[in-house]
């Protein structure tokens, strides 16, 4: 299978960052039709040394974009933000809309004090005020410790679902079970429907066509990982079937993937595949994967995880 479960591995990566239960005021202005949600403990993130390695390994450049606009507005990311919160959602022929979330201890006083002094205006959308950052984008205090911010069509509709004029997340009983099971991760995230289909076809690669796939991606509901690094690395994957047929199908082929993969890989190839655990459990493939920090590290620098972390 080509680039087999490292690859699933490194697209949760690519598209990541780490985590801790969202609050209250973060639920409100998530709307209900999520792609995809992913949570950053900025907290735990500074006390590891791989995790920081990690960040600097694969941080997209979205994430840089946001951390630059905090940073422009007063904000320092590494020091006020504890919590980092990236929720992506469909919006009808708009697409696929992102909005992030930052919670922290920074100060409400402070930015606002800057934007005057920069004389830069606000625009009321609703009942709240909205003021324009770099790059375009748009941030609206939800309360003293929540920051939302995005493009200004993201940050409508972020308030449109705070606001009550559409759904909001907790309206989406699959998107909040997924998340009820892995909030409490250092670093997590959950994955709707079709976007979970797209990730394990691209995993699959060639090993897809070892099953009729189109099938079977048809009975895959969702998934969710958590990732930790309180004890070396512990990265846990479950893709959410309809049936345990489905996670049996699912998980042999993973599996097969791995074998076919190990003839041909490299020392640091090896070592990441066999530190990689498949299962399934009732209706849920499962993929277990932990390796020491040192280990880790030097699969970040290999060329296959620069290739599948792009």
């Amino acid at each position: 299978m080509k680039k087999a479960i490292v690859c699933v591995i490194a697209l949760a990566l690519s598209t990541t960052l780490w985590a801790m239960p969202l609050g209250s005021s973060a639920r409100t202005a998530i709307p209900s039709d999520i792609q995809q949600i992913i949570s950053v403990d900025y907290r735990a993130l500074k006390n590891s040394d791989t995790a920081q390695a990690l960040k600097a390994q694969v941080l997209p450049e979205s994430l840089k974009q946001f951390e630059g606009a905090l940073k422009s507005v007063g904000i320092d990311p590494d020091k006020d933000v504890e919590q980092l919160t990236f929720a992506s959602y469909r919006a009808g022929k708009q697409g696929v809309r992102v909005i992030g979330v930052a919670q922290g201890q920074f100060s409400t006083t402070a930015v606002l004090k800057k934007m005057r002094l920069q004389k830069v205006r606000p625009m009321k959308y609703h009942e709240l005020n909205t003021y324009p950052m770099p790059g375009g984008m748009q941030m609206a205090f939800l309360d003293d410790d929540t920051l939302l911010f995005g493009d200004l069509g993201a940050l409508k509709g972020a308030l449109d679902a705070r606001d009550g004029y559409t759904s909001a997340v907790d309206a989406n009983s699959q998107i909040v079970d997924m998340i009820g099971a892995v909030d409490s991760g250092m670093v997590w995230s959950v994955l709707d429907q079709q976007g979970t289909q797209n990730m394990l076809r691209s995993a699959l690669g060639d090993a897809a066509g070892l099953a009729d796939y189109d099938t079977v991606k048809k009975r895959i509901l969702g998934s969710r990982y958590t990732m930790n690094f309180s004890s070396g690395v512990n990265f846990d994957l479950d893709v959410i079937t309809s049936d345990s047929m489905t996670a049996t199908t699912l998980s042999s082929l993973v599996k097969a993937g791995m074998l076919y993969r190990k003839m041909t890989a490299t020392p640091i190839e090896k070592t990441a595949l066999e530190n990689v655990i498949v299962d399934s459990d009732s209706s849920k493939l499962q993929m277990h994967f932990k390796t020491d920090d040192k280990k880790f590290q030097s699969l970040l620098h290999s060329q296959l995880f620069a290739a599948v972390s792009r």
